[in-house]
């Protein structure tokens, strides 16, 4: 018979006290870089990116080297920052990535499309924190199964590679066996979504769109146009482009003469990090249905400010409900 795992039963983990708002600036493919990644850590959030934005190992190297050391730069109150591993078995970069990981031991690797347990050894030997992105209850629970410190729970809303699950059902099915850290991602794009997840029994939230249009976001002035124009009626969710399901903007896919409604899955899906998956799909743009909330291109410190007091007022409107 299994126990329900609930907030207050769940084991206290340092992570969340350390930020200003309890949110991962989601790594994003082809958006998030180095100065996304420190700008987002110096602003008291997660700041992360995916390992196969570096076309090749030697630009791994400096982008962990760069960040590692404008991350310290910015004093004791930065957020810690955090590297995305893709773990599927068609990466064939894996095994050097994680010798630069274990070289520059970033705090929070957080692993996809693939099992967690290839990275355990390494960054558990130096002390770190690995989060396992799972889309189902299923690989929820394997990915738990690996002794992973936290899972970040893609559900249905989030850009990029997305689930099918609503935020609020995957917290509590997962919290029914697991009281590690839990992330949380799918449509939370404001100040009151994050306190409505944590209130929901998640510790973090993972935000990807609503850091599209930042200044410091590697995306061009055409994508973000794009995410400043439009919203989430825009959207589709197909595995036409990469294999695997994922948001996209309809209007990049008509733009690179793909017809959204008629998209066929590749026969193999290919994760392989470094320069020839960037120019497959460096034209096609993803996004999560927080797009509506995103109005002008936004420095991430002023994006912060915001979340930060839409997450105030938030509690505060907890704090004065009265349970009868």
């Amino acid at each position: 018979m299994s126990t329900t795992a609930t907030p207050e039963m769940t084991a206290a983990h340092p992570l969340p006290a350390r930020l200003r708002v309890p949110v991962v600036a989601a790594p994003m493919f082809l958006v998030s870089g180095p100065e996304l990644v420190v700008a987002a850590s110096a602003a008291g959030i997660v700041g992360s990116f995916p390992t196969p934005n570096c076309r090749t190992s030697a630009e791994l190297d400096r982008w962990m080297g760069t960040i590692s050391d404008s991350v310290a730069a910015a004093g004791p109150d930065a957020a810690p920052w955090a590297v995305n591993l893709v773990t599927h078995r068609s990466n064939q970069r894996l095994e050097e990535d994680l010798r630069l990981v274990a070289e520059h031991r970033p705090p929070v690797v957080i692993t996809a499309l693939g099992s967690p347990e290839p990275v355990m050894e390494t960054v558990k030997g130096y002390g770190g924190i690995v989060l396992a992105d799972v889309v189902s209850i299923r690989l929820a629970r394997k990915a738990a199964g690996f002794g992973v410190d936290g899972l970040a729970c893609i559900s249905a809303g989030a850009g990029g590679h997305t689930g099918h699950l609503s935020p609020f059902a995957f917290v509590s099915a997962v919290r029914q066996f697991f009281d590690g850290l839990l992330v949380v991602g799918g449509g939370i794009a404001d100040g009151w979504g994050v306190a409505g997840a944590i209130a929901a029994g998640a510790d973090l939230v993972y935000m990807g769109t609503r850091f599209l249009a930042a200044t410091e976001s590697m995306a061009s002035p055409d994508y973000k146009r794009m995410v400043v124009e439009h919203g989430p009626d825009d959207l589709i969710v197909s595995s036409g482009v990469t294999g695997t399901d994922a948001s996209w903007l309809r209007p990049s896919l008509l733009a690179n003469g793909l017809d959204p409604d008629a998209l066929t899955a590749p026969a193999t899906r290919n994760y392989n990090a470094g320069g020839d998956v960037q120019g497959r799909w460096k034209d096609i743009w993803a996004a999560g249905q927080g797009l509506g909330l995103i109005d002008e291109v936004t420095p991430v410190k002023t994006i912060v400010d915001d979340l930060a007091g839409e997450f105030a007022a938030a509690t505060d409107r907890f704090a004065g409900l009265q349970v009868r």
